[in-house]
C-alpha cells in the first residue's frame, strides 16, 4: 500500500486549493509548518468536515452526508465505508495521539501516527509508514503553534516544515461531522480491545447523526459521544466468528448505557481517560461473518439522543 501520509497530503493540498469555498484557512508558521483551520477561528461547514474526515482516513474511506431523522426530526447524518478498516480506521482515523505540549492540549488523529508507530494497533496491523511529509489532524479549541510542530516533527522524524496540521474544535460544524464519521471506527476499535484480530475485519460501514454545535467543548463532547452511543450504527464484514466478543460490541453492553455522556463524564471528574472504554461504541452493530452467521446487536435510543441534542 502507498504511504498514508502521501495520500493525506494530497487531500490537504485540495483543502488549501479550495479554502475559500470550504470556509477554511491555511497558515504557514515560522517553522515552515502549515496549519489548516477547519473550525477554530474559521467557520468551516459540512463539506469541510467531510474533507477533514477523509484526511483523517488518508483517503481510504468514502464519506458522504444524507438526511435522516432523530426521534422524528430531520437531521443530517454522516456515512463512511471502507474496505481497509484496520489501516484506515485504527491506523489512521483513531484519535490516538494525546497532545500535551506546554499549555496546548489536544487530540491527534491521522497518518502521522503511523510514522511514529508506538501504539499497539500497528503491531497488530503489521503496518508502519515511511514518508518525508506528515499530516496530523488536531482536535483542539485553539490552533497549534510551533511548539506543537516541534513535538510532532521530532516524534514523526520529519522536518518541521514538512508538518501539516489540519485543526478543528470539537465544538464546530466540522468537529460534529468528523465525530459522526467515527461509528465504524468505534466498532473496529471495540473489537480490537476485546482481543479480535483487526486484520480479520474485511470491510466496515458506519453512520451517525451530526450533533448540533455547541461552543462549550464539554457540552460538545457530550453531544457528539451521545450521537455515536445512541444514534451510531455500524456494519462489519469479518472472516472469523466469535459470538462472545460480538455481543460486547454495541454501547448497550456498557454498564453506563442509558445515561447521557455529560453525566458519565462528570462522574469521571471530566477526565476523558477515566471513562470506561465500553462507553465508546456505536448504538447498533451488524456483524456479517463471511460464509457464516450474521449478528444484529444493540439498537438506537433516539429519545435520549433528542434530549441530548436539545430538540424542542
Amino acid at each position: 500500500m502507498d504511504s498514508l501520509n502521501r495520500m493525506a497530503v494530497e487531500l490537504v493540498d485540495e483543502a488549501l486549493d479550495f479554502a475559500d469555498e470550504l470556509n477554511v484557512a491555511g497558515y504557514e508558521l515560522d517553522s515552515g509548518a502549515t496549519v489548516i483551520d477547519f473550525g477554530v477561528e474559521a467557520d468551516g461547514g459540512l463539506e469541510a468536515g467531510l474533507l477533514l474526515a477523509e484526511i483523517q482516513t488518508a483517503g481510504l474511506a468514502t464519506l458522504q452526508t444524507r438526511m435522516g431523522r432523530v426521534d422524528g426530526s430531520p437531521t443530517p447524518y454522516v456515512e463512511l465505508t471502507t474496505d481497509h478498516p484496520g489501516i484506515a480506521l485504527l491506523g489512521c482515523q483513531k484519535a490516538g495521539w494525546e497532545l500535551d505540549v506546554g499549555e496546548f492540549a489536544g487530540l491527534g488523529s491521522g497518518p502521522a501516527r503511523a510514522l511514529v508507530g508506538e501504539e499497539r494497533e500497528y503491531q497488530a496491523l503489521g503496518y508502519y509508514d515511511e514518508f518525508d511529509l506528515t499530516v496530523l489532524c488536531v482536535e483542539s479549541a485553539v490552533l497549534p503553534d510551533d511548539a506543537v510542530v516541534e513535538h510532532v516533527a521530532e516524534k514523526a522524524n520529519v522536518n518541521e516544515g514538512a508538518v501539516y496540521l489540519p485543526t478543528t474544535a470539537l465544538g464546530s460544524t466540522a468537529g460534529s461531522v468528523t465525530a459522526a464519521a467515527r461509528a465504524a471506527e468505534l466498532a473496529v476499535f471495540r473489537l480490537f480491545e476485546l482481543g479480535y484480530d483487526p486484520q480479520d475485519v474485511q470491510s466496515a460501514a458506519g453512520s451517525a447523526p451530526v450533533a448540533p454545535v455547541s461552543y462549550d467543548e464539554t457540552e460538545a463532547m457530550g453531544r457528539t459521544n451521545d450521537a455515536l452511543a445512541y444514534g451510531g450504527e455500524a456494519h462489519l464484514t469479518v472472516a472469523t466468528d466469535d459470538p462472545d466478543v460480538f455481543e460486547q460490541l454495541p454501547s448497550s453492553a456498557a454498564d453506563e448505557y442509558g445515561r447521557p455522556f455529560s453525566a458519565v463524564f462528570a462522574d469521571a471528574d471530566y477526565d476523558f481517560y477515566e471513562v470506561d472504554e465500553s462507553v465508546f461504541a456505536p448504538a447498533a452493530v451488524t456483524v456479517d461473518v463471511l460464509d457464516g452467521p450474521t449478528y444484529a446487536l444493540g439498537g438506537t435510543h433516539e429519545d435520549l439522543l433528542a434530549e441530548s441534542f436539545g430538540y424542542q
